[in-house]
């Protein structure tokens, strides 16, 4: 099971060559049974470890993710959804770019069926959706990582983690508009977080790109996605 589960992830990572992921160069086993991987190395800092110095600007922060938003939209293209989008999985290099790092926890979605599972864990919490709590039995999609997208950007802002989902569920209003903690957050960018992070699948956007124009208000975000729903 974890060869299977070895070479799978291996030649999955390899194939989504993108600036903003890091690159996959060779993977294999040797003749005394080593499993190795051999990737591209990126430098920098993590954004985890940039939030110790305050929040991001929200000119600094959109601008990362939507870089980020073009490499993930290539992902979900090609049937792979990472899991695991959060502060620490992103780094941001001494030339100023960002990559999406650690696709540990990737699936690979079968067309028109559930997704498979490669390895078991089920992500951060803070950035999980509800529906990736269910076990490696229950159907996850490329929903799951814009809800994560959405919360990682909220963090970005805010120098706050959001409230989990689960809290959520059980309190609406656990969740507090990252405006009211970062009052330059421009009204478009908090409603697009919020639609983002809809407790529900079916309320999130379409897809991470249809995501990315509403952060910059090119559509019109649906009625129902508000402070009084989501927050």
């Amino acid at each position: 099971d974890f060869q299977t589960r070895f070479f799978l992830e291996a030649s999955t990572s390899a194939k989504l060559s993108h600036p903003n992921t890091v690159t996959v160069f060779d993977y294999g086993k040797t003749d005394d049974g080593i499993f190795y991987i051999v990737m591209e190395l990126v430098t920098g800092e993590t954004l985890r470890s940039r939030l110790e110095r305050g929040p991001l600007s929200p000119r600094l922060a959109v601008r990362m993710m939507t870089e980020l938003c073009d490499a993930l939209s290539t992902a979900h293209r090609r049937g792979v959804i990472h899991r695991d989008i959060k502060p620490s999985n992103i780094k941001l290099t001494p030339s100023g770019l960002v990559k999406l790092v650690d696709f540990g926890l990737v699936k690979i979605m079968a067309p028109g069926e559930v997704t498979i599972t490669v390895i078991q864990e089920q992500g951060t919490a803070l950035y999980t959706p509800l529906e990736q709590y269910g076990g490696d039995d229950t159907h996850t999609d490329a929903q799951a990582d814009i809800f994560s997208f959405g919360a990682t950007l909220y963090h970005l802002l805010t120098n706050e983690p959001p409230a989990e989902a689960r809290k959520r569920f059980l309190n609406s209003r656990s969740l507090t508009p990252p405006i009211d903690i970062n009052p330059r957050i421009s009204s478009h960018v908090e409603k697009a977080i919020f639609w983002a992070m809809a407790l529900h699948p079916n309320d999130r956007p379409v897809d991470v790109l249809t995501f990315r124009d509403a952060l910059f208000g090119k559509i019109e975000i649906p009625i129902q996605v508000d402070v009084e729903r989501y927050g």
